[in-house]
Order: structure tokens, then sequence, then C-alpha cells
């Protein structure tokens, strides 16, 4: 055979395989498409399961081969807590919330608002993911303090200003806490109700409901002002470790179909934009009230079928069953809500102690020995003076008084104003009525007298203190009921006067004129004092600070009392340069009113800076004005004429021409109390 015919057939394959190469490349092509194809649609496949088990937040992602660990989200900044303040209890409060926010780690700034200004400053808080807490105080007449009025003056007006809008503070998270006093029914709280509405109402987010502290014991949810802020405080925390964890809404079970959208929401971490958003989003979709519970603590209400849906009649039967079932539950509810009444009714009837431990404490610092849960006794100066042999009080100039032998004291501590120069720095509690437990005078009269004794005994030993004199001041001879507060106001004042008195005691008594039923009530004292700090209704309101709304008709009711009382009356003017010194006519009128027997006229004594008034030095007026004031009353009132001077007292007597006049000249009625108390009991009312 040829070879050359042999090669050919062996190679005739191959050269098949070349002639179709194109198809075979063809081929080739197409399966590796395919297998590209493939391994594209597993890898996609595996990204969106691991999408769906692994949270978005702890995703790791792939850039360019490498493994980028993501930033924590952070969910809350910082705390910024705003105060303002008029007698520091404000800005105490802010303190112990800041040093309790230390355990956070999170950082805490104070803020007076007196140094703030909203209007360059307020704005940034929306996007700074700070917590801004406020806790303002209320003043008078439902007024901020003095630090607040810019803040609150700039708040209102950008609430109500059609420029900034209802989103000017969109972002914004707030809480309020007001401090006020119920006393003051008609704005209590006022400030932090208005602060808080002019918040929501520029779109900031409220984050928990408004706290109301209350000055008020007897009111007060839990106590005193210092237990409700303690409540608040640590509500408000709890609210802020949540928030921080990225929580926005307490879960209450009431979720539909099963899903809690909470949970869902705290185990995926959004970015911060759409975390921001979706919150607003949240807050827009719920109708948010300014005053009543917030979004962040509503209930959510029950998912009831709607009156529209369809009902299959096989089940009117099970629907009529459940009616039935919720309306026995609402009748055992009723039942149970009626004995809780009764409970609270009787809770009631057992009245809380007016002295709060903060109070006793308080009172405490400033020498007060406090006897049961309303009283109180205190050294004078005076007492302290006449012991070691020098001069004594007005009184002593005045009526005969030996200092040493008074006792200043107060069966309540209590008072229904807050006069801007109240020595007590306004210390004492305030009420319009008496709402606390009652101690029985009897132990009353006991503990004062035995306080007052272990004070003097004090000054057994000490240098310059007479002998004579200290023998003499272990026996209280005289009571003065003008310690502090308003003692007319314990229900049993007369049974105290009573005791008083038959310990062969005098008594004089101090009210502040807002009390007339309980004038003309009293039993008769040794010297009924009316307290005049003004001559007419807006001068009163300024320095007295009244809490009772009609308190120029009960200060005038007061002074006709007094005029129909048989016994020796006197009327007390406090003159504060600048505030008062300028009517005298109507001082004049107001005398004739109240016809007193003696008119004690006294410049007033500065006790220093309180932030609780604005009382300086310059409204004090010196002796010469004080006798030129005294003087030109006195020719308003021809009944009247000067009796007797104590200038160290800044203090002068105006007496009635009636009855106290010897020889032709004037001289005041001494009120001889040795002869006073060897009079009987009985004898001594007429």
């Amino acid at each position: 055979m040829d070879p050359a015919l042999d090669t050919w057939d062996f190679s005739s394959p191959l050269i098949s395989l070349w002639i179709n190469r194109f198809y075979i490349y063809l081929g080739f092509a197409f399966g590796f498409s395919l297998w590209i194809c493939f391994q594209i649609v597993i890898r996609k496949q595996n990204k969106n399961s691991q999408e769906k088990t692994v949270p978005k937040a702890s995703q790791d992602l792939m850039t360019n081969g490498y493994i980028s660990r993501p930033k924590k989200e952070v969910f809350v900044s910082g705390v910024k807590i705003f105060y303002g303040s008029q007698t520091g209890t404000a800005k105490g409060f802010a303190t112990v919330l800041a040093e309790a926010l230390s355990s956070l780690d999170l950082p805490v700034a104070m803020i007076n608002l007196k140094d703030y200004d909203p209007d360059d400053r307020l704005v940034e808080e929306v996007t700074s993911k700070n917590v801004c807490a406020f806790l303002v105080a209320t003043y008078t007449d439902g007024q901020p303090s003095e630090s607040a009025e810019w803040f609150c003056k700039w708040l209102e007006e950008a609430a109500s200003d059609f420029r900034f809008g209802k989103t000017y503070l969109k972002g914004m998270r707030y809480a309020v806490f007001g401090l006020g006093n119920s006393v003051y029914v008609s704005h209590f709280n006022k400030v932090g109700k208005n602060v808080d509405k002019w918040l929501w109402m520029l779109g900031a987010h409220r984050v928990m409901t408004r706290g109301e502290g209350d000055g008020n014991v007897v009111k007060s949810k839990h106590g005193s002002i210092e237990a409700d802020f303690t409540a608040w405080k640590a509500k408000f925390i709890s609210r802020l470790q949540a928030l921080c964890k990225g929580e926005r809404k307490r879960c209450r079970g009431n979720c539909k179909k099963g899903k809690c959208e909470t949970n869902q929401r705290s185990s995926e971490a959004a970015e911060p934009e759409s975390h921001v958003q979706e919150e607003l989003h949240h807050r827009d979709a719920e109708e948010e009230e300014p005053f009543g519970s917030t979004s962040e603590e509503e209930s959510d209400a029950e998912d009831h079928q709607s009156q529209n849906s369809v009902v299959d009649v096989e089940d009117l039967g099970k629907i009529m069953d459940h009616v039935k079932k919720e309306k026995r539950e609402k009748e055992q509810q009723e039942g149970e809500t009626s004995v809780t009444r009764s409970t609270v009714k009787s809770e009631a009837s057992e009245r809380r102690t007016m002295i709060t431990p903060a109070l006793r404490e308080a009172l405490t610092k400033q020498g007060y020995q406090l006897i049961g849960s309303h009283s109180g006794v205190k050294l004078c100066r005076w007492t302290k003076s006449m012991l070691r042999g020098r001069g004594g009080c007005y009184k002593h100039t005045f009526y005969g008084i030996e200092s040493h032998r008074c006792m200043e004291t107060t069966p309540s501590l209590a008072c229904a104003n807050k006069c801007v120069f109240c020595w007590r720095h306004h210390t004492n509690p305030v009420g319009t009525e008496w709402r606390w437990k009652m101690d029985q005078p009897e132990m009353i009269l006991k503990e004062a007298i035995e306080n007052h004794q272990n004070m003097i005994k004090q000054f057994k030993g000490v240098p310059g203190v007479k002998e004579e004199r200290f023998e003499e001041g272990m026996t209280v001879k005289h009571c003065a009921l003008s310690l502090v507060g308003e003692p007319i106001m314990y229900p049993e004042i007369n049974k105290f006067l009573k005791l008083l008195h038959e310990c062969k005691i005098s008594s004089f008594l101090v009210t502040n004129a807002q009390f007339p039923v309980e004038i003309r009530d009293l039993k008769p004292v040794t010297q009924l004092y009316v307290s005049v700090d003004a001559s007419t209704k807006d001068s009163l309101k300024k320095i007295d600070r009244p809490l009772f709304k009609d308190f120029w008709q009960r200060f005038l009711d007061s002074l006709k009392a007094l005029a129909a009382k048989q016994q020796r009356t006197v009327y007390r003017l406090t003159l504060v340069k600048a505030w008062n010194v300028d009517e005298l006519q109507a001082y004049a009128e107001l005398v004739s009113l109240g016809n007193p027997d003696f008119i004690e006229v006294k410049g007033v004594t500065y006790c220093g800076e309180s932030s609780a008034s604005s009382l300086t030095m310059a409204n004090v007026p010196w002796h010469e004005e004080v006798v030129r004031f005294v003087c030109e009353l006195v020719g308003l009132i021809p009944d009247y004429e000067v009796a007797c001077e104590h200038e160290h007292s800044n203090c002068l007597l105006i007496a009635h021409k009636k009855g106290f006049r010897t020889g032709g000249k004037a001289a005041v009625a001494l009120l001889l109390f040795y002869c006073y108390t060897r009079r009987q009991p009985e004898k001594r009312s007429e």
C-alpha cells in the first residue's frame, strides 16, 4: 500500500476537527458563559441571605478586598440642663440631676437661661442629638423667674410667629420639670406648662411627660417638691437610658398581629439620618397633645372591630358573650374604684406634717427649736442683750416688756403671704387654710417653754451675763406670737392663748390681715397686731405677695374686724423705701377704718441678700425718714399723736389720745404685764 495514503487516513480525524474548529470554539464559549452566569446567581443569592440574617448595622462591608469595621451608632450625644431659678431651688435640682447623669457617661452641661440666647443657639439642638432638660420655676402671678424671663418671652413670641413655623425645632428632643406651689391655684406651674407647650408648638419632640414639683406638702404627689423632683429624675434617667439604646417607644404589649415594632426598631440600627426622619415621621403621625401624656408614654388603645365590619350570624353569640363579660368586668372595676376612693379618703384624713425633712433642716440651721410638726421657738437677740444687762427691744421701751423674760414662738410656721421683706427668706411653708396634722396646744406650750429655758441655760456662766437676769429669764412672763408664719391659722389658737394666760403669761399676737373671720372669732389677747404693709391694692400685692385672690377685700375686712374688738389693738407699718412710703393719705384712711389704739411705724430690716426678694439696703429708710413719715401721718389723723421712739430699732409709736394721756401729756400705755398677769383669766378677757 502507498505510504502517503496511510498517512492521510491516519490524520483524517484531525483534519475534520480543523475543518470544524469554529463549532468547537463556539461550544466552549457557550459553556463558559453558562458557568459565569451560574456563579453570579449563586453569589447574589448568598448576599441576599446574608442581609436577611445579619443586622444592617453589623454587616461587614467589603471594600477593595478587605473588611472595614462600621462606626458605632450614637443616638444621644449629650444632655443639656437648662434652669431658670429665683430662690435657687431649680439651680439646686439642676446640679443634682447633672451629678446623677454622670453615671451614664454622657456629656452634661448646665445652662442658666439668663446667659442663654435662644435666638441663635436653640435651633442648634435640632441636629445635635442632645436631650434638653428644662427646669423652670413659676414666680409671682404665674410669671417666670428673672433669669428665665427673656427665654420665655422669646419662646412665646416664636411659637405664635408664622415666620418660625411648626417645624422650626423639628428634631429637638426635650423634657420639662416645673417648680411651683399649688396654693396659687390659678397659675400653678404655669411657666413649666407654657415652656412645654411652646416647644411642642415649634415642632420639638417631648421625650417624657412633664414633671410638676409642688411646694405645697399637702397636695404634693410625693410629699414635698424635693420628692417630686426625685421621682421625675428617676423616670428621666430611665428614659434617657432607653434613648441611648435607640429605643423610641416602650412596648405596651398591644402590638398588632403579634409583631412588636419596638423590638424590631431597637434590634435594627438605622442610619442617623433615617433614624431622625423615622422618629419625626412617627411624631407627626401621632396627634400629640401639648399638655397630656406624650407620644413616648401613651398607652395604645385595644384594637376593637370596626362598626362597619361584616359580622357572621354564627359569631353573634360569641360577640354577646364578650359584651356581657366586659360589662361584668366594668361593674367589678367600678366596685373596686369605689373601694379605692374610700381608701383615698381615709388616707386624706391622715394629714401630712407641715415640717418636711428638708424644711426641718433649713429652719434648724437658722436657730429654730422646732416643736411637734408645725410649731417653733427661737431666742431673740434682744433677750441675749438684756441677759447681759443691756437694753431691750422696742416692746420694752413702748410697753414695759422685759426682753429677757419674753418667749418668741409660733404655733404655726405656715403663712398666707410671701412678703418681700420676710426675715426667714421664705423657708417656712405657705398655705391659705389648715391642711396639716395638728398638735395639741398643751404639748406645744409645754415644749415651747422647755426649749426656751434650755436656750437660756446655755448662757449660764457666759461672761457678761447678769446672774439676777439669768434667774429671771428662766421664768417666762410674756409670749410674742410673731416669730414667723400666721399663728391665727392654728385651729386651736384660742385654747393655746387660754393656756398662756392661765400660766400668767401675757400675749402679743401678730396677724397679716388675711383672715378676718379668725380675727372676729379670736378670744381677747393682751395686744392684737395687724400688719399694714401697704395702703393700696397694688402696693400690697407687690410687697406682701398674698396667696388669696381676694386679698384686698380680706385685708379691709380684717381691719374692720379689728375695729370691733373690745381689746387693745395695734397697726404695724413696715416702711420699704421707694415701695410704700408715699401713700400717706391712703394710710390715714386705713387708720380710720380700723381705729387702732396704737400704730407702730418701723423701717424695714435688711436681712441680707436673698434670691427670693429684690430688696437691698437702698430700700431701708434712715431713721430721720421714718420720723418725718410719722410726723406727716400724725398730721392727717388728729386723734393720734407721737408717743414714743426706739431709735435702735428704727421704730416710732403713735398712740390714740383716748385714755392714753397723763397730766395733759402724751404717754405710752405701758402694759405692765406683772399687773396684767395678777388678774384672773376670766377678768382678763373683759
